[in-house]
């Protein structure tokens, strides 16, 4: 056995040796401006409300939203992704909160937009699970069916609402067939050809996003399987990939993250546009409870878990973590 050609003469360990020479030979970064913050902000709350199922989430003010996008822009965080949180009283079939000028989203764009102005990339969740009295993400029909043409005529004034209100960034969450293609041009019948569209290209029907649902306030009874995707299925995802760049998306996503970093893989591999992934609350819940716990290292155990994604080839990772690692980074 030739010492050159393998063991002993081979010693990968070499490389691992000291913390520096791990540092430069490094495959995968992490760096701050990767990191998007998702963010809840709820109507007719004069403090900020502790997500019972997300330690250390809250459902902000928009008093206390506008100082979280201040942090994260000392940070270095890239970019925010808004959720509003109407009152109770306001939720109705249609989900009309989500398209009033002065609805609590809107509001909320316009609220970081005059913090912040363009040093942080502000986006908003363009659904109206959060705004409808039965939870749903679109219009539902006779037989109590989520009605997809019907859901698209709503999607298409939110976007123009959003971008109105100050969104650079739109994202098309409800997973109704055609959804890029009626937001674009949305967008440019009122010459907002500026404003950009994540598409939520490939989302799985998940268990993971049961804390999500508390952060919320969300209304749904039954499930999003006729609309969201089978976990079981990967060639769905490329399927709805490539009908959404060719309705014009700018940025895909998928969702969730760590469950499904083969389908991101996938993903990054076939397109040329940037990948980002959505850690959702189960997987920033799961952490925070075993660490609470003493089973895990936490700090080490999110960074490995957005080590992991950025490595399965996303650009850009939500995180409900992102501020935090962000000043980590920096640190």
């Amino acid at each position: 056995m030739s010492k050159y050609g393998s063991f002993p003469g081979a010693r990968p360990r070499r490389l691992r040796a000291t913390p520096v020479l791990r540092r430069m030979v490094a495959e995968t970064r992490l760096h701050p401006a990767d990191l998007i913050l998702p963010a809840f902000v709820r109507e007719g709350v004069s403090a900020p409300v502790p997500i019972g199922t997300m330690p250390g989430v809250v459902q902000h003010t928009r008093d206390s939203l506008r100082a979280a996008a201040v942090e994260a822009v000392a940070a270095g965080v890239s970019g925010i992704m808004l959720f509003g949180v109407p009152e109770e009283g306001k939720k109705d079939a249609l989900g009309t909160a989500g398209t009033d000028p002065d609805g609590i989203l809107q509001v909320a764009l316009r609220d970081v937009r005059a913090e912040v102005g363009d040093e942080l990339i502000v986006m908003s969740d363009l659904c109206l699970d959060e705004f409808t009295d039965h939870g749903h993400c679109g219009v539902l029909d006779t037989d109590g069916r989520v009605d997809n043409d019907a859901t698209l005529e709503r999607y298409a004034e939110m976007a123009q609402v959003q971008a109105d209100a100050g969104a650079h960034v739109v994202g098309p969450s409800g997973m109704m067939d055609g959804q890029i293609g009626v937001v674009r041009d949305a967008l440019d019948q009122i010459d907002r050809d500026d404003v950009a569209i994540l598409a939520y290209t490939v989302k799985y029907a998940s268990a993971f996003y049961g804390p999500f649902r508390e952060a919320v306030g969300s209304s749904l009874k039954g499930d999003r399987k006729t609309y969201q995707q089978d976990p079981a299925n990967v060639r769905e995802s490329l399927r709805e990939l490539a009908l959404d760049l060719e309705e014009g998306a700018d940025m895909v996503m998928v969702k969730p993250a760590g469950p499904y970093l083969d389908v991101l893989a996938k993903v990054a591999q076939a397109v040329e546009v940037p990948v980002a992934a959505y850690q959702i609350s189960g997987e920033y819940a799961m952490v925070e409870a075993a660490a609470e716990r003493g089973w895990i290292d936490r700090d080490r155990a999110i960074l490995e878990s957005l080590l992991g994604i950025k490595r399965a080839g996303a650009n850009m990772i939500l995180t409900y973590w992102a501020t935090e690692v962000a000043r980590g980074l920096r640190g």
